[in-house]
């Protein structure tokens, strides 16, 4: 299936019978039936989009998505049939209560930083015989982060709210080390900076980090979970915490590996003053999405890494609604 990319000024999304068009000043760019096209990402200010096309693309369970110029997603619209399984949702709120919460909780965190270890070392495998000092440099910092793994797995609560300042405060910890060691090894780069950061690098990790959102969100929709019911994310009104909890396993392996990859290769990338400029943001778009559709071992099996995704939301799920044990996904290196 099709992912369909929308960027540039002058350009039209309609329907033509049952094919998706997608015009620029008049002239069809891309046409594909709508059975063949799996989502469509929007990232410009200067295109519209026909009500015949929003309504098949519901009708189909297509999903629109919008990300900002900084790649910050601003709006998804998917078909609301998709996420109606009234008792996962049920069991998803009430597992915040007891000691599923503080499981999912504790599996969330350790992901994140059984991650952020692993793509420490998969940077330092590399460097072992030819620059010892930041072999060992970065290696410091993935025992303390596997030490903080250790410290989470310890963790004991009746609920979430619980043991929340303390899986944020170790995922924190974590994330530190883990920058500091990117940092190491990613020329240019200063440190992690997030929404509003006007760096290149930062730019397009924050850039990747959007793409990656909306597959996060339309997994955790189409597995009938609420996207805004999470356990380690706090609660607040239109922060989607579910989606922000499970993303972390993920950023990491999808993102981070696919932005440093490209930088490490020489691929030329720049700005437009204070954002990505648009051969910048297609790059980075292209390569995010290769890194999604990149097998890897999961559960004894090879998935997509995208796959791997929907396999985790419903995970989630079947975890609050049928005690199945959830276990996080972990990138090899």
């Amino acid at each position: 299936m099709t992912e369909v990319f929308v960027e540039g000024f002058g350009v039209s999304v309609g329907k033509k019978s049952e094919r998706l068009v997608v015009k620029r000043r008049g002239e069809v760019i891309f046409e594909r039936p709508f059975f063949d096209v799996e989502r469509v990402i929007v990232s410009t200010e200067g295109a519209t989009i026909s009500a015949a096309a929003i309504h098949e693309c519901s009708r189909q369970g297509v999903p629109l998505e919008f990300l900002s110029y900084s790649g910050a997603p601003y709006a998804s619209v998917i078909s609301p049939n998709l996420g109606g399984t009234v008792k996962t949702r049920r069991a998803q709120l009430l597992a915040y209560e007891d000691a599923r919460g503080v499981e999912l909780g504790k599996s969330f965190a350790t992901g994140k930083l059984r991650n952020a270890a692993n793509n420490l070392k998969y940077f330092a495998k590399y460097r072992k015989a030819k620059d010892r000092r930041v072999y060992d440099y970065l290696y410091r910092r993935i025992d303390r982060i596997e030490d903080l793994v250790r410290q989470v797995n310890a963790i004991e609560g009746r609920c979430a709210d619980e043991v929340r300042g303390t899986l944020l405060n170790a995922e924190g910890r974590g994330a530190a080390l883990y920058w500091e060691g990117v940092a190491r090894v990613a020329p240019g780069f200063a440190g992690r900076e997030g929404r509003g950061a006007k760096d290149l690098v930062n730019s397009l990790l924050n850039y990747g980090y959007g793409i990656l959102y909306h597959r996060v969100l339309s997994a955790v929709t189409r597995a009938g979970l609420d996207p805004f019911a999470g356990y380690v994310h706090t609660d607040r009104p239109g922060k989607p915490s579910l989606v922000l909890d499970l993303i972390e396993e993920f950023r990491q392996p999808v993102v981070d590996r696919a932005v440093f990859g490209m930088l490490g290769t020489g691929f030329k990338v720049g700005m437009d003053g204070e954002k990505l400029d648009e051969p910048t943001r297609k790059l980075v778009a292209g390569k995010v999405r290769e890194r999604l559709a990149t097998r890897v071992k999961h559960r004894g099996k090879r998935h997509a890494l995208e796959n791997v995704i929907h396999v985790q939301a419903r995970s989630v799920a079947s975890f609050v609604r049928d005690g199945v044990l959830y276990k996080p996904f972990v990138g090899s290196w």
